[in-house]
């Protein structure tokens, strides 16, 4: 509780809530049915990673730069975070992704809203078929960002923010075949409850990002490179490294104002 009583935890849940709110609207913008030019998948998969990687470098330092529930859920299940945390997160991105969509509903000509780019079964994919696309796509993204952003690694990490920007472009890629990809279930929830449309489907752009990044987390944290420490000793020895060391002691038979 003390925890959610802090100017830096509602700082956190803010931009968790802006960061959400900018990436969809970016996001479905980009695969809006323009009258003058229909957008590429390339040009929907580089928005959606650009979106997410300006994201994490603008707001990473903060929050983390979650922007998606199912990374939120499965850094708790990694031990990561706490569950007050995950709650108020999880909140955020949802609300975050229904302004955004709202947003964007509002400041686009009617005959090029179209649907608001909602997650749905394309190309005859059934639901078994979409989940589990949406389970890899997001297994493969949730490892992505456990793996760039781990403090414990030593040498040339590169940047979390680009990799993790490009984990989302390549889901893309491949994901909207299948489902339009979603990898991330505010992103879906956003654009149905401003359309009012939630298609006998959209169960799976919930359980298939969910479960596939919580599986990552399992392996990652518990199995691949398991944490050695709790939770409450990692931010004791974190704290511990942030304290000023204290004057050395004068040796017996100094003067302690002689210096």
């Amino acid at each position: 509780m003390r925890e959610i009583l802090t100017l830096a935890f509602a700082r956190a849940v803010s931009v968790e809530f802006i960061g959400t709110l900018i990436f969809v609207f970016i996001g479905l913008g980009s695969a809006l049915k323009w009258p003058s030019a229909l957008p590429s998948i390339l040009q929907i998969s580089l928005a959606f990673g650009l979106a997410i990687g300006t994201m994490v470098q603008a707001f990473g330092h903060i929050s983390g730069a979650h922007i998606n529930p199912a990374v939120s859920i499965a850094f708790f299940v990694g031990n990561q975070i706490s569950f007050l945390r995950t709650l108020f997160y999880v909140v955020a991105q949802l609300v975050g992704a229904i302004a955004g969509a709202g947003i964007l509903y509002g400041v686009t000509p009617a005959n090029t809203r179209g649907n608001l780019a909602i997650n749905a079964l394309n190309n005859n994919t059934t639901p078994g078929q979409a989940l589990v696309v949406e389970i890899l796509l997001t297994f493969q993204l949730a490892i992505c960002i456990f793996a760039s952003t781990d403090n414990r690694r030593s040498g040339g990490v590169g940047s979390p923010a680009l990799s993790i920007g490009l984990s989302v472009a390549l889901g893309h890629l491949v994901g909207i075949y299948f489902t339009g990809c979603s990898m991330n279930p505010a992103r879906s929830f956003g654009p149905a409850v401003v359309m009012r449309r939630f298609s006998p489907a959209h169960w799976v752009f919930w359980v298939g990002p969910i479960l596939g990044a919580c599986l990552a987390a399992l392996l990652y944290f518990y199995v691949l490179v398991p944490y050695c420490m709790s939770i409450a000793r990692i931010a004791n020895v974190e704290r511990a490294e942030t304290l000023p060391e204290p004057p050395a002691r004068p040796k017996r038979g100094e003067n302690p104002s002689s210096s």
